[in-house]
């Protein structure tokens, strides 16, 4: 049975707290006095409670709203500098027991195709993605106890690990699959996953439940408490999320944050990760059918408002949002993007992408060299780093190190190194050549002689063929 009786996610996710936050938030929203002090708190970069950040996410001053994201690019940079995580999905399975309502995958969409990849299949998509130049993928798959167990998910895992061709390989593999049991928690732990993510979809428990009719995920205690027993198992990197469209966006902001202060007061640490993905078109899903879309400006501003409330997390964002979007959610506060990606099953391999049974509609569609060299570009440091999770830096030893600003004596050269790796193995001539030019003068900005030395020896060192350096 996947079902359990239990109260404790609403002790920690309160209805009537997120409602009373968000009436203190309206009463106060262009209270300029209390937004000076709740900036003045932010700069500190100690992070903000949710009542605290839902003033300044109903502060509708369009000054005061230049003031949060101007902090917001500075927050950002003090603790990731300029650079972004590189990632792709790789989808195994479309087979799904649940019927959420505003995804194509749900177990009544009969003109859906369904599809499970083999492990042939599983090595034929890592090798493409290998050859775009990833590094580290995320695992989605719908839920399906006979099509998709867990021994299902392991097997994937260890292809994935043991699949090298060429210079690829696939460093590290985080995993974002359906709630489950501590026990296989365990086991994903042991089989070497970077970070386990779930989205929570919506922190409204009454629109949780029509929203999700059916399945296993109806049950909103057992999603909602899902972190909880992965933290308990030992994966000490978790990743969180809404959907944002479909509940107002206030309360699920609100709701992702208490989750947060949840994670960081029983176990000692906040969410590794915070996906900040829209209601998006897809096969038999109308956006239109859900009243809370947010647009593109109280969008951006989601995000600003995030990074201010815990400056530590890193914030991702997919190709479900344009390059424009993604563009300007980068200056605010996200510090991980995907590239190059497809959202259906076996989509790397195919023509076509897949398209007849992706997840949703992708708006970025350029290829990862071109978002490379769009990031180069703009300045950023495109990094396929995986050193934290193999060198044992997770949990509360990264946070610590976050939050002191000592990561980036580690985080610097570590993208500078994986960068000039894309440079040499799978980029093309004009990409090459900006990246080339970035990396010389991300060196010059290396303060630590020592640091920089040994950089620069291990950059020579991947120009004659060697690989995976890593501080």
């Amino acid at each position: 049975m996947y079902k359990i009786e239990s109260s404790h996610a609403t002790e920690f996710i309160d209805d009537a707290e997120i409602k009373a936050s968000l009436e203190y938030a309206e009463a106060n929203k262009n209270n300029l006095e209390l937004i000076d002090e709740l900036l003045a708190k932010a700069d500190l970069c100690k992070g903000l409670s949710h009542r605290e950040a839902a003033v300044l996410l109903l502060c509708d001053d369009a000054k005061i709203r230049a003031r949060i994201h101007d902090l917001a690019r500075d927050v950002k940079k003090r603790f990731y500098g300029n650079r972004i995580v590189l990632f792709a999905p790789l989808y195994l399975s479309n087979y799904c027991v649940n019927g959420c309502v505003y995804c194509p995958y749900h177990a009544k969409n009969h003109q859906l195709p369904r599809k499970k990849l083999t492990q042939e299949e599983v090595r034929h998509e890592v090798i493409a993605l290998q050859d775009l130049g990833h590094k580290r993928l995320a695992l989605e798959s719908g839920e399906h106890p006979i099509e998709t167990p867990i021994e299902y998910i392991l097997e994937c895992i260890n292809t994935i690990y043991n699949t090298h061709h060429e210079h690829g390989e696939i460093r590290r593999v985080n995993v974002n699959i359906a709630a489950t049991t501590v026990e296989n928690y365990q086991k994903l732990k042991d089989a070497g996953i970077g970070t386990y993510i779930l989205f929570q979809e919506t922190y409204h428990k009454a629109n949780y439940e029509r929203l999700h009719p059916t399945g296993p995920k109806s049950d909103y205690a057992w999603h909602t408490e899902a972190m909880d027993r992965a933290q308990t198992a030992g994966i000490d990197d978790v990743g969180c999320g809404v959907l944002f469209g479909l509940s107002p966006y206030a309360y699920d902001f609100v709701g992702m944050l208490m989750h947060a202060e949840h994670l960081e007061a029983r176990f000692g640490v906040g969410p590794h990760t915070i996906s900040v993905p829209r209601i998006r078109p897809a096969d038999d899903i109308d956006p239109n059918m859900f009243p809370n879309a947010v647009p593109d400006e109280d969008f951006l501003h989601i995000i600003a408002c995030i990074r201010l409330a815990v400056p530590y997390t890193g914030m991702i964002i997919s190709t479900r949002e344009s390059a424009d979007i993604r563009g300007k959610a980068l200056h605010l506060g996200i510090s991980q993007i995907s590239g190059g990606s497809r959202t259906s099953v076996g989509g790397y391999c195919e023509e076509d992408g897949g398209e007849d049974t992706a997840q949703f509609e992708t708006n970025d569609t350029r290829s990862l060299d071109e978002i490379i060299a769009w990031l180069i570009d703009m300045g950023y440091i495109p990094s396929f780093c995986t050193a934290c999770y193999r060198e044992g830096r997770t949990g509360d030893r990264f946070m610590s190190l976050c939050k002191s600003g000592k990561i980036h004596a580690c985080c610097t050269p570590n993208a500078i190194m994986t960068t000039k790796e894309y440079l040499v193995d799978y980029a093309s001539p004009e990409t090459r050549a900006k990246g080339e030019a970035l990396i010389q003068h991300s060196l010059n900005l290396i303060d630590n002689p020592k640091i920089r030395r040994i950089t620069e020896r291990h950059l020579a060192d991947i120009a004659h063929g060697e690989r995976d350096f890593r501080f």
